[in-house]
């Protein structure tokens, strides 16, 4: 398919993170791709397709090596003229980079097992409110001989660690951030940090100074940021022509954006990919055909009804920070579940009394909300909450066979009226033999 022709009504397909949350994730955002091609979307103005992220930054973390599979740049971490290229930049042998390492879901089962690892250093994840099937992934962090969190306030996986390092809040450090139209955006400290706190930069330095590492870890964001820029020089996403300097002086750069050399312009950066053509042999672009096979924990007489999470407007993720602060916490104090009229007449459940859900993992309870919101088969709870109310206890933690990413929003589920909510402990029991064990 060739690029569009320029002019006309814009129009854009935008996808949420259930759209990928899935174990068909990766089938579902090609089919939207596919779609947004066949509409002729991509290089014209004032369309495209576009996922949308939960978090301020994880554009740019996505395009420079978040996931264990990646280099900077979108580079794969097992193609060998990336890792020559980046271990250039780094000072260290080709072969000393590691392999592929485990997507997420897998890593958080290994831990503590005869061959998985033995400690583990997280960075501002509340993986104990935020990980599917999140009761074992505690029980995994237990077996751990040593957990080490970074964080800026005491999270649930925080008040489980052996050490906590306190670090740098976005509004006390220097950076940058990433849009979703790939436009490299500015962040610029506002205030000083409480004494004691250290930014995740000297966290890094100052572990790789202890363990005797080979490379040279800087600890200023406009030096780090250089050093990213020439690691990711020549990739899908390159950088190399980015810089603090040139973003200080108000540019709009967007990626692709490569060092144009000693003496030449500056590249003005791409506001717009595929503008005349795509990335294949011919520059014309590739629809692939996709398979539909529903969830993985599919109902069932014993669960008969599907639940799906997501987030509410007055909280932010796993709810570490804005459940600290009194008008969200007071606006959305607790977590709550959301039934159909019609379904919530079926099973006896009055708006505002306590319900129970039953999945294969587990237990949580929360109130009930009566409302047409939600579908007839489908109850709806949010996951920025810990204890009882946990949705991501039951969640499931199946993945897609390409991304790694789990099925966090559907399950199935069983939804009984109860008299009052129970503490955590006494959701803990064994769930009913049929529902036992791990999903098909």
């Amino acid at each position: 398919m060739a690029s569009p022709s320029r002019g006309g009504a814009g129009a854009f397909i935008l996808t949420g993170r259930g759209v990928e949350q899935s174990s068909q994730g990766t089938a579902t955002v090609t089919a939207a791709i596919n779609l947004a091609l066949a509409l002729g979307l991509p290089g014209r103005p004032g369309s495209g397709y576009g996922a949308l992220t939960g978090q301020g930054n994880g554009q740019g973390g996505r395009e420079h090596g978040q996931k264990a599979d990646q280099l900077p740049g979108y580079r794969m971490i097992n193609d060998p003229v990336a890792r020559q290229h980046v271990a250039a930049v780094w000072g260290v042998n080709p072969d000393d980079l590691p392999d592929k390492g485990m997507p997420a879901v897998e890593l958080l089962d290994s831990l503590g097992r005869e061959d998985g690892p033995r400690a583990l250093l997280v960075h501002g994840s509340n993986v104990v409110v935020s990980a599917p099937n999140s009761a074992h992934v505690a029980e995994r962090l237990g077996a751990l001989d040593l957990l080490v969190v970074c964080d800026v306030v005491p999270s649930e996986t925080a008040q489980l660690a052996d050490v906590v390092l306190p670090v740098t809040q976005w509004a006390e450090e220097e950076g940058t951030m990433t849009s979703l139209e790939g436009r490299v955006i500015r962040r610029r400290k506002a205030i000083d940090p409480p004494g004691g706190v250290r930014s995740e930069l000297w966290v890094w330095a100052e572990l790789a100074r202890r363990l005797g590492s080979p490379g040279v870890f800087d600890t200023d964001a406009s030096a780090v940021f250089d050093e990213l820029a020439r690691a990711s020089a020549g990739g899908r996403a390159d950088y190399s022509g980015i810089s603090h300097t040139r973003l200080d002086t108000g540019e709009a750069l967007y990626w692709p954006c490569p060092d144009t050399g000693p003496g030449q312009p500056p590249h003005p950066g791409t506001p717009r990919l595929f503008a005349d053509a795509f990335p294949t042999a011919d520059g014309r672009a590739r629809l692939l055909p996709v398979d539909h096979h529903g969830p993985r924990d599919d109902t069932s007489p014993d669960a008969p009804v599907y639940l799906v999470t997501g987030r509410v407007l007055q909280h932010y993720q796993s709810g570490a920070q804005t459940r600290r602060v009194p008008e969200l916490a007071g606006a959305v104090p607790e977590p709550f579940v959301e039934i159909h009229p019609l379904l919530a007449q079926r099973l006896g459940i009055e708006d505002g009394r306590p319900v129970v859900l039953t999945g294969r993992r587990g237990r949580v309870a929360a109130v009930a909300r009566v409302t047409t919101a939600t579908r007839p088969d489908t109850v709806f709870m949010p996951f920025h909450w810990s204890g009882v109310g946990s949705v991501n206890r039951i969640t499931n933690d199946a993945t897609d066979p390409i991304s790694g990413m789990p099925e966090f929003k559907v399950c199935a589920v069983d939804v009984q009226a109860v008299d009052v909510l129970a503490p955590a402990s006494a959701l803990e029991g064994a769930v009913p033999a049929s529902q036992n064990g791990v999903s098909p």
